[in-house]
């Protein structure tokens, strides 16, 4: 197999995320170990006896796949027989979800996450503080906080169209006045229904610890 072919091979084989290679490639005696050495001088080969290491990167580098594809050619049209062999490999990080920075833009992101066609929710907005109860109840009065026992937070409801509970405008709406007076938390969705019908009722009754909410 020649070495632009083995080169293939390992490359295709490689994380679809890969950065950067190490390769080393072994021939037969010290003589041809020099000449594939000059014919792969832009990648700076290393070499040690008749194993010569070299390093290939994806992107941004000096030596990418294709360059290194068009060096092993090189040393494949002078006869130079090897075996091409992976060392070792670096993958980029994978993305890391960042948590919105502010309540109301975790609103729109649970919101946003939520079917089309949801109709009611039960929420929670827990604070960072018990010190910032008293005045996040009052910033939160449009939406009817209910405290939640021996956790600095509350829990809401909020209906899409119509029923019980705050419209997700006005949910947003507090979460920012929380978010301008620097008042910390998170927010989620605890429970949620898709089109629902009243019948005549305020809506759906969730309960919790043996008490509707």
């Amino acid at each position: 197999m020649s070495l632009v072919e083995q080169w293939t091979g390992i490359e295709q084989s490689l994380d679809p995320r890969w950065e950067d290679v190490l390769l080393a490639l072994t021939v037969a005696d010290e003589a041809r170990a020099i000449r594939a050495a000059a014919l792969l001088a832009p990648a700076g080969p290393g070499r040690r006896g008749t194993t010569l290491r070299f390093r290939a990167e994806r992107a941004g580098g000096a030596v990418g796949p294709e360059a290194i594809r068009r060096m092993l050619g090189r040393v494949d049209d002078e006869g130079i027989d090897g075996r091409l062999a992976l060392v070792a490999s670096t993958e980029e990080a994978p993305p890391v979800d960042v948590a919105p920075s502010s309540l109301a833009a975790a609103w729109d992101a649970a919101v946003a996450a939520l079917p089309s066609d949801w109709s009611d929710l039960l929420c929670e907005v827990e604070l960072t503080s018990t010190d910032h109860l008293d005045i996040a109840a009052l910033v939160l009065g449009p939406i009817n906080p209910l405290r939640r026992p021996g956790r600095p937070g509350f829990r809401f409801r909020s209906a899409r169209t119509a029923g019980y509970g705050a419209a997700p405008g006005m949910v947003r709406r507090c979460l920012q006045r929380l978010d301008e007076g620097g008042i910390p938390g998170s927010v989620r969705v605890l429970e949620a229904m898709s089109d629902s019908h009243h019948a005549g009722t305020q809506g759906p009754v969730w309960y919790v610890a043996g008490k509707a909410v």
